[in-house]
């Protein structure tokens, strides 16, 4: 199928089928097969408005970059970037350089769902197997070639790339993970352990079994931002998945994250969401009922 995408050629579509009478969950926005040279071209992931949504980009040829909450990345081909809006983060192509790839826009509670477990087990950027790129390939062939496609065919073939994504980074064929020091791994497991503690840097320097000092320039070496910073953003993470997947109140949700009250939630929330819990909470309802 991916021979088959590259044979269609460049294209764009973008998906306008109207509300259904049974709200679909999982649901393609927009795809499309594209390159860029020589040209500016950057995503802002906090303005590009309030409702939630995600982005699955394949990258084939050339290089495009990431900062993903202050972490680096270089996407090069084989990589397949997986992103959830709002968000801190910004991708980009470098001035004088070429990127070729393939992509998806989906929405639904559902589909943040599974985006969210994914970028938690194995952050934005992962390489899959040639047998789940090629099944992302055929979910964005058949929306952009699709000239009568309808939603129940738009949801199925965004629930396929969710899959496939699941399967390449849960399944059994999945390429392992690159090898991680053993005191990072029991930091970060600690870490989302016990996000409604308080998670102070000399509690997780002992738990790594480092001076605090050393263990701050070792964990912003290796994670790409402070402890700090690396513990908050795990608890936006928590909270958004919270307010998509529950009714529950923004102050019961702030004592199961680790947040003194709904007020300080709120302001952290707001600082780098760019919009409060519950209005992104209500976005997110509202596209999943589209």
């Amino acid at each position: 199928m991916l021979t088959r995408l590259l044979e269609h050629g460049h294209d764009i579509r973008l998906l306008t089928l109207g509300k259904t009478a049974l709200p679909l969950h999982c649901m393609a926005v927009s795809a499309g097969y594209e390159q860029r040279r020589n040209e500016v071209y950057s995503w802002d992931g906090l303005k590009r408005g309030s409702a939630p949504f995600l982005v699955v980009q394949h990258t084939l040829l050339g290089e495009g970059r990431l900062d993903f909450a202050g972490a680096q990345y270089r996407l090069r081909p084989g990589q397949t970037m997986v992103l959830s809006m709002p968000h801190a983060h910004r991708y980009w192509l470098e001035r004088g350089g070429h990127w070729e790839y393939f992509w998806m826009v989906v929405n639904g509670r559902e589909a943040l769902r599974l985006a969210r477990e994914l970028i938690d087990a194995r952050g934005p950027v992962v390489t899959l197997p040639e047998p789940v790129i090629d099944r992302l390939a055929a979910a964005c062939l058949t929306l952009i070639d699709r000239t009568d496609i309808t939603p129940g065919e738009a949801s199925a073939a965004a629930y396929a790339a969710m899959a496939a994504l699941h399967d390449g980074v849960f399944g059994a064929h999945a390429l392992p993970e690159a090898s991680m020091p053993p005191w990072l791994a029991r930091v970060l497991a600690f870490v989302d352990g016990n996000l409604a503690q308080p998670l102070q840097v000399q509690s997780l320097a002992a738990v790594a079994e480092m001076s605090r000092a050393h263990f701050v320039r070792q964990f912003s070496a290796q994670v790409g931002v402070s402890p700090s910073d690396f513990v908050l953003e795990r608890r936006l993470e928590r909270i958004e998945r919270l307010l998509l997947a529950t009714d529950m109140s923004v102050v019961a949700i702030a004592g199961m994250t680790g947040f003194a009250d709904a007020n300080y939630l709120g302001k952290a929330f707001r600082r780098r969401r760019g919009v409060s819990p519950l209005a992104f909470r209500s976005a997110g309802r509202l596209a999943a009922g589209t």
